[in-house]
């Protein structure tokens, strides 16, 4: 399942969600770095980028906030919520005078059982029942249909048949191999602010970029970080946004990894990213 149908699978559950909670006026979800994933069919795309837009001018001048997960707005109208969910912010809009018990169970009870459920599906491989692969390996199944005609197998062709597996040299076609993953060593920082994820650390971009210009077809989601007393933890990884740390060789961690390392905010570290 490609990005589209994944988010048309989404964008049916927020229609079918306003449909038994018709207190949630508007529903959407975008990411961190503002691209809109879905919305129900009540909200224009506008009004979207408009919102995200203005949540992202928050972000930036939060972090003395802390790892907040959820924060609400309230106006004369209603209320805007914003929560946090598998890596999606997820902003619901409700009226006034909405059952808040009633909503919070949808949005998180219902969403994020959801999301799990699309990603399982966006990532099933789709298998065939059988394969022209699974046919050349089955000796049973002939290629070739024969006839009254054909020829026998000369002496040659029945040695190649009848050679042991052993003996046959393994044919590559292509060459997988990729560069070796590379070590940096970077200074801890202290990674906070609003809806800042526990498992999450930020790296520094210019690190970051080449990383990606090393793996130019692949996409690094998680990287390795050690302790020089020889702990380990993997975890997801994205480039710090705050371009005042560029080229300093930092890394944004949480206090919940600094702590399972049992490191703190200063001290040397080393990273490598993990490449599928």
């Amino acid at each position: 399942m490609d990005n589209e149908v994944y988010s048309f699978a989404l964008k049916n559950a927020l229609d079918e969600i306003q449909s038994i909670c018709p207190d949630i006026t508007h529903a959407f979800m975008f990411r961190e770095d503002g691209e809109i994933v879905t919305g129900d069919q009540n909200t224009p795309e506008e009004t979207m980028v408009q919102v995200v837009n203005t949540f992202d001018g928050i972000f930036e001048k939060s972090d003395s906030i802390g790892q907040v997960q959820s924060i609400t707005l309230e106006g004369s109208n209603g209320r805007v919520n914003v929560s946090f969910m598998n890596d999606l912010y997820f902003l619901i809009a409700t009226s006034r005078n909405a059952d808040l018990n009633y909503v919070n169970t949808v949005t998180q009870v219902l969403i994020p059982a959801i999301l799990r459920l699309a990603e399982k599906i966006s990532s099933a491989p789709i298998k065939n029942s059988s394969s022209l692969a699974e046919i050349k390996a089955d000796p049973k199944v002939p290629l070739l249909e024969e006839n009254e005609n054909s020829e026998p197998p000369t002496a040659i062709a029945q040695e190649k048949i009848e050679e042991p597996e052993e003996t046959r040299e393994p044919k590559t076609e292509f060459d997988l191999s990729i560069p070796e993953p590379p070590i940096n060593q970077l200074v801890v920082e202290n990674l906070v602010g609003f809806l800042a994820p526990s498992d999450t650390v930020r790296i520094d971009s210019i690190v970051f970029s080449q990383w990606e210009k090393l793996y130019e077809d692949k996409k690094i989601q998680e990287v390795e970080i050690e302790t020089f007393n020889g702990k380990k933890t993997t975890c997801k990884v994205k480039p710090i946004k705050d371009s005042k740390y560029d080229g300093k060789g930092s890394v944004q961690m949480p206090e919940k990894i600094q702590t399972a390392l049992e490191i703190a905010k200063g001290e040397l570290v080393r990273a490598k990213p993990i490449v599928d």
